[in-house]
């Protein structure tokens, strides 16, 4: 087993990927559109170099949304990725997707203008108002 390989996929296995490389900007979105594509308060991403990062199993459906492009499994509905568009060098992936979630640990909440009401922030990870601040690997 290589320890820098993540693998994950979908709820109901159609969809499968990996990523080679090490995750970075792992962090809570709040924005409304992550919302409402995940049916979710928030969503946990990690960053990954496109290059490092290929679907095994099946294709996902992807969706151009506000110049930026999500995808999804065309079967369950999982959410999978995003992009900034269609040429960025940068994949974010849903963490909860992973096959270990665990492996990773948010480093902050981004977005937290959307943030809704409700919500309570309780982990003492550092917070932005919008984007976060990016480390490429």
């Amino acid at each position: 087993m290589n320890p820098n390989l993540i693998c994950g996929g979908c709820l109901c296995g159609s969809v499968r990927y990996e990523a080679t490389r090490h995750p970075y900007n792992i962090t809570h979105c709040h924005c409304s559109d992550c919302r409402r594509s995940s049916g979710a308060p928030f969503v946990t991403w990690a960053s990954f170099c496109r290059s490092g990062f290929r679907f095994t199993t099946g294709l996902p459906r992807e969706l151009e949304w506000a110049e930026r492009l999500r995808s999804f499994c065309p079967d369950c509905g999982t959410p999978l990725t995003f992009m900034s568009g269609p040429e960025a060098d940068e994949i974010d992936v849903t963490v909860c997707s992973f096959d270990q979630p665990a492996t990773v640990t948010p480093a902050d909440h981004t977005w937290i203008d959307d943030r809704l009401p409700w919500i309570r922030l309780a982990d003492d990870l550092p917070t932005y108002e919008r984007k976060r601040k990016t480390h490429a690997a």
